[in-house]
């Protein structure tokens, strides 16, 4: 049986988001896979910290902008109904809130499809810098980061698994398994661990992997992840996510906040 049938992809009003949208068609038709597109942004009256001005004009132009970016989302998602897989359209309604609603339509699926925070965007878009980790850490979902430039029309050909014996890179490995294409090129490194514990798992799974144990500073992990991605030719790179909610404030790991910043590859992220 499938481990994954049933694809969610985080939409905005970004034309970014038909990369995301087209990747999820390709993997969900080697997978046999069903596709939902969940348009989830910050309200614009939420995002403004200019206070309301007196003759009541700000707010009906903050609706309208919303609007806006929602038509932008849903044409994006009707153009790639052509690209073959089938795309359902979904969005949370204003009086939803974005992380436990959009975390809440996470549940129901198997593999989660966001982009990486386009910082150079001033718009926005309405998505907060810290809703790719949140989603992440709250969901326990595997999650498919694509980044904000680069075409990525596929995944795992040639993949690199950033291994450490904890609880979430466990997961992302178990995750890796039905994206590898046949005849995948696997290469598994361990930062001050012995990635050498896992070839037997990968082995049951059909899989031939090539090892190698890497030393970093902790401070540069992240930055030698993305070089070892690089000097491999990675298409998509496997991790943990490692952090944790404390009162709307994400916490990350060294390596984790550099991957999500600086990330050239697709990323696949568990908790």
């Amino acid at each position: 049986m499938n481990s994954v049938a049933s694809i969610l992809v985080h939409v905005d009003a970004l034309p970014r988001s038909r990369m995301r949208l087209e990747l999820a068609q390709t993997l969900a038709q080697r997978l046999d896979a069903a596709v939902q597109a969940l348009y989830a942004v910050m309200p614009t009256v939420l995002e403004e910290t200019t206070p309301f001005a007196d003759n009541g004009v700000f707010m009906p132009g903050m609706l309208e902008t919303d609007c806006q970016r929602r038509d932008l989302a849903r044409a994006l998602v009707d153009a790639a109904q052509g690209d073959g897989t089938h795309v359902r359209w979904a969005e949370l309604g204003p009086l939803h809130a974005l992380y436990p609603g959009f975390v809440h339509e996470c549940f129901h699926h198997d593999l989660v499809v966001l982009g990486q925070y386009d910082g150079s965007d001033p718009a926005g878009a309405g998505v907060p810098p810290d809703f790719v980790p949140s989603v992440v850490v709250d969901s326990g979902k595997p999650v498919l980061v694509v980044p904000w430039a680069g075409d990525f029309d596929d995944v795992g050909h040639r993949v690199l698994i950033a291994w450490k014996p904890t609880r979430e890179a466990t997961r992302a490995l178990s995750a890796v398994l039905p994206l590898l294409q046949q005849g995948a090129t696997v290469h598994v490194a361990g930062w001050d661990c012995d990635p050498e514990e896992i070839r037997l798992f990968l082995l049951r799974h059909g899989i031939e992997a090539t090892c190698s144990r890497e030393r970093a500073a902790e401070v540069r992990v992240g930055e030698d992840v993305l070089s070892r991605a690089a000097d491999l030719n990675a298409d998509l790179l496997v991790m943990g996510c490692y952090g944790h909610t404390r009162a709307r404030e994400l916490l990350l790991g060294g390596a984790t906040r550099t991957v999500l910043t600086s990330m050239t590859l697709p990323v696949l992220m568990a908790h």
